[in-house]
């Protein structure tokens, strides 16, 4: 599901695209023959696909994907993966188990190392046999997969995961915001170029300049 944005630099301003032109956007000379400032990299793509990570923590829009639905002001869905990257999930239609494709553009907010996948798994196991995770008593403001994934996240003890989900407010400042923030910037540059075509990033400095 990576798109794929490439990065170069060539007569001034860093240029983005999905596949490199045959002319710089910028200045129009031939790029087949030219030098490059920076050479053409690959952006890193900052999403997942959930079942390829074992013993984790995942987060992705409640409705749609990332890339083309998410804003700022929508409802994030959270959940957990087994050590075979099963995707267990809490919602309105209780707590549930699968290897769905609709995890598959997600952030990863947590991994457990390798020695802990055991405790993890058999963590999650106890936790999923409380009678509380039954679908009558889902609530979207109360008692949701924000609760579901925090409760087991005490009880499995692992570090900064674990002391952050004491608290819902320190977990989303230190585990969510960082990761959707720097997430955000990648989705503005993909609709843009998914508008443009390319999108010619000019440092302020410039811009001050040619102000003046």
């Amino acid at each position: 599901m990576d798109p794929g944005i490439v990065c170069f630099q060539h007569c001034g301003p860093k240029i983005f695209c999905f596949s490199l032109p045959d002319n710089c956007p910028v200045c129009r000379s031939d790029l087949t023959k030219a030098d490059f400032s920076l050479l053409p990299f690959r952006v890193p793509y900052p999403f997942v696909r959930a079942s390829q990570h074992a013993c984790s923590v995942v987060i992705k829009p409640t409705s749609g994907d990332f890339l083309n639905d998410y804003y700022n002001s929508m409802d994030l869905h959270i959940g957990v993966t087994t050590s075979s990257g099963t995707i267990v999930e809490f919602d309105k239609n209780g707590l549930r188990r699968h290897r769905s494709t609709h995890w598959g553009q997600c952030l990863l907010l947590g991994q457990a190392s390798t020695p802990w996948m055991e405790h993890w798994d058999n963590t999650l196991l106890q936790i999923c046999k409380q009678k509380c995770w039954l679908a009558r008593n889902y609530s979207e403001d109360r008692h949701n997969c924000y609760s579901f994934v925090l409760t087991f996240l005490q009880s499995l003890d692992y570090g900064n995961l674990s002391k952050a989900a004491s608290s819902r407010t320190t977990f989303c400042e230190k585990f969510i915001v960082p990761r959707t923030t720097s997430a955000g910037k990648y989705i503005s540059l993909y609709r843009k170029l998914k508008d443009q075509g390319f999108y010619v990033h000019r440092p302020v400095k410039l811009v001050n300049e040619k102000q003046k």
